[in-house]
């Protein structure tokens, strides 16, 4: 009798227990969703405490938007700063300007890749050194040999007017509710990244970027081949790519000396993109990666992967992929304000907005940029 009360008691006691872990189980997740419910509530407080654009813009902003580019009205652009009359328009806001950096920065792919400087010229220039400095050891009081002088190469990117021309009726810009900033900073980045996706790729460098696709190329390493020249690697087969094009990948990747390497990604369009996602090591492992989380990059051989679409598809001749370390290898120089002209007479009942920015590009690295020419 006595051990049927100690076996209930302890029957009891892990009943007990149990029951106290899947309390705790169950209070743990309450918790954690009551924070995250505060979390949602004092981020809608913060939202809804935060005064409006509307509200909080400059005199400047104000007049430019309610005066010029909704009715048209000159003479209140006249002593705001900021606003200068020009023969091409006049110069936006900062504002606004850094609205439309912001938003062309997030859909021009080569734009987030590369090296970005803002001129106040239409000009650039930069010197380089092409070999490095020489240097050498000696000890504490010995004395201290010259050495050679680098060599030095200039960076002049060739620079062109980028312009946008978006359009909308008297009616939508009469209606106060129509938020026109936020319109025409899209409108106007999604062409400027368009024309610049181009230019930056396989731009001529005639009043346009001189893209890196139109640099000079060679197959030799960066110890003997010129400055400025991109080094290509063959893909093995006149129409495509050999039997095994992981391996010409691989060798793209340690073709780029490894100090690149920190920071390096791989630029193809989505056709070539497809191709890419196939590949196959001999055991049947994909070569390709998908991002871990939402928002990261895919990886080929462990590098992200960027989609730009005016790379060339696989063909006789063409260069579908680039590899390399943009940030060093591609120098972007733009003016650093946009100049907008209003224009309600061309296209009746529409009014124009006419948008002009200059923008520069050239190779500034050309040991930091890998290419994959098909070839036999």
């Amino acid at each position: 009798m006595d051990m049927q009360h100690e076996n209930e008691a302890l029957a009891a006691s892990f009943d007990l227990v149990a029951r106290q872990d899947d309390a705790e189980e169950k209070i743990a997740c309450l918790r954690s969703d009551v924070d995250e419910v505060k979390a949602r509530l004092e981020r809608v407080s913060r939202a809804a405490g935060r005064p409006s654009l509307a509200a909080c813009r400059a005199p400047e902003v104000k007049g430019f938007v309610d005066g010029y580019l909704r009715q048209g009205r000159e003479t209140e652009l006249k002593s705001l700063a900021g606003i200068v009359p020009a023969d091409g328009g006049y110069t936006v806001p900062s504002e606004i300007d850094a609205l439309i950096a912001r938003q062309l920065k997030s859909i021009s792919p080569i734009r987030q890749l590369a090296q970005v400087v803002t001129v106040g010229s239409a000009g650039y220039r930069k010197l380089v050194t092409t070999g490095g400095t020489t240097s050498g050891w000696v000890g504490e009081t010995s004395l201290r040999p010259e050495t050679d002088t680098p060599e030095f190469a200039e960076i002049a990117p060739p620079t062109g007017e980028l312009y946008a021309n978006p359009a909308a009726s008297q009616g939508m810009l009469d209606d106060a509710a129509f938020d026109l900033e936020g319109w025409l900073a899209s409108e106007i980045a999604m062409e400027f990244a368009r024309a610049e996706g181009s230019a930056f790729v396989a731009g001529n460098g005639v009043n346009q970027p001189l893209g890196f696709l139109s640099s000079p190329v060679s197959l030799a390493g960066d110890a003997v081949r010129p400055f400025g020249t991109l080094q290509y690697l063959g893909s093995g087969e006149p129409n495509g790519f050999d039997t095994f094009p992981e391996d010409r990948l691989i060798d793209m990747v340690h073709t780029l000396k490894a100090g690149y390497r920190q920071g390096a990604c791989w630029v193809m369009n989505s056709t070539t993109l497809s191709e890419m996602r196939k590949l196959k090591t001999p055991d049947g492992a994909f070569v390709w990666q998908a991002g871990l989380a939402e928002g990261q990059p895919d990886r080929l051989l462990g590098y992200p992967v960027i989609e730009a679409e005016d790379m060339p598809d696989i063909a006789a001749g063409a260069v579908p992929i680039a590899f390399g370390n943009f940030k060093a290898g591609y120098l972007i120089a733009e003016r650093s304000a946009t100049s907008i002209l209003r224009d309600p007479f061309t296209n009746k009942p529409f009014v124009h907005f006419y948008a002009t920015k200059r923008v520069g590009g050239q190779v500034l690295d050309s040991a930091a940029i890998k290419l994959l020419r098909v070839e036999a």
